[in-house]
């Protein structure tokens, strides 16, 4: 049928492309899935038959021949965290270049729900991206047997692996928070099957010691607004002058869960997030924190996931390491070492208010 007469909204087939090319219809299929097989004269008639026509090839179908699907999957651990925003962006936006639809899965911070959405899914992605995986490194092995994976956020040997440097970042943070006269800071702890968490707290173990500062830990929280503010109800039974939070939304829950107790910040407690998502420029008082560069996890993990579609072998030795900034807002202040009776031993001290500093 040619493509004036064609009813409105009827959906552009192989037949109707052979139609207008006058060619067969698996003439057509060659085209796309075969072009080598077919006459490059031909194959330029019928693509630019198929584009006048709207005509879309069924990845599914595709796949029969070619054993793509041109489309990947990338696994968060919870769609509500705001983390992942650019994150995924980067990933479809390298994806979409290369071609390739992204498929995005939410994992409710759930290794069972993330292992099962996984296995639904393998047949029908070309390989996977896995950005802070709850899964066990045994079934992170096990899904990239059998499809090309790549772990975003965390460590895994004969696996490709995209990290940040939070040693860096967390030793960055000990530094401000000692050179503000702190001697003793509390880690507010993530969920406890995530890895940057343990790296977290190890850092800062380490730092600690160097630095000669006092650390110590509290949770394991929920990584969101209710975890910090639940985890502020600690901090005041257990009072701290400076406290490093796993991520943003919990550090963001801790300053309002510290003010509707009457805790200032940074007055009374200076606070460092994790992560430095929007909101961290947005809340009142600004939240100095360390700065992932969350955009390039996501199409750096992409990138490479792409290649190892194309045949490139998978880099397995040591995780490509993105590095990571402080960037100092005014959620830290000058320790007052004057104490004070009514609650935690803190007099209230305010920064003078400017813009965010960005260290290395």
């Amino acid at each position: 049928m040619p493509d004036h007469i064609r009813p409105p909204g009827q959906r552009v087939t192989i037949y109707d492309v052979a139609l207008e090319a006058d060619v067969s219809p698996s003439t057509v299929s060659r085209a796309f899935s075969r072009p080598s097989r077919v006459n490059s004269e031909t194959a330029e008639r019928i693509r630019q038959v198929a584009e006048r026509l709207g005509y879309r090839t069924n990845p599914l179908a595709r796949a029969l021949t070619t054993s793509r699907t041109k489309m990947i999957a990338l696994v968060i651990a919870d769609i509500t965290n705001p983390v992942y925003a650019e994150i995924v962006r980067g990933a479809q936006e390298v994806a979409a270049d290369g071609e390739y639809t992204t498929v995005l899965i939410d994992a409710q911070e759930s290794d069972r729900l993330e292992r099962a959405a996984v296995e639904r899914t393998m047949s029908t992605v070309d390989g996977i991206v896995l950005a802070s995986s709850r899964m066990s490194d045994s079934a992170i092995r096990m899904v990239a047997k059998q499809r090309p994976v790549v772990v975003l956020n965390r460590a895994l040997a004969d696996v490709p692996c995209v990290v940040t440097d939070d040693p860096r970042g967390v030793r960055r943070a000990a530094e401000h928070l000692g050179e503000l006269g702190h001697d003793h800071i509390t880690y507010v702890a993530g969920p406890q099957a995530s890895w940057p968490n343990g790296v977290r707290w190890r850092s800062l173990l380490e730092a600690g010691m160097e630095l000669e500062i006092k650390v110590r830990q509290i949770g394991p929280f929920s990584p969101t607004l209710a975890g910090g503010e639940r985890a502020a109800q600690e901090l005041c039974a257990r009072p701290a002058t400076a406290v490093l939070a796993f991520n943003d939304q919990m550090a963001i829950g801790i300053i309002r869960g510290l003010s509707r107790m009457g805790v200032n910040v940074p007055g009374d407690v200076s606070v460092v997030g994790f992560d430095n998502i929007l909101a961290a420029d947005i809340v009142t008082p600004g939240l100095t924190t360390v700065a992932a560069p969350l955009y390039a996890e996501g199409s750096a993990a992409t990138r490479h996931l792409l290649t190892m579609i194309e045949g490139a072998p998978g880099h397995t030795g040591r995780p490509m390491v993105l590095p990571v900034r402080l960037v100092v807002r005014d959620s830290t202040a000058v320790r007052n070492p004057s104490p004070g009776r009514a609650r935690p031993a803190w007099v209230r001290q305010r920064p003078v208010p400017g813009p965010a500093a960005h260290l290395p």
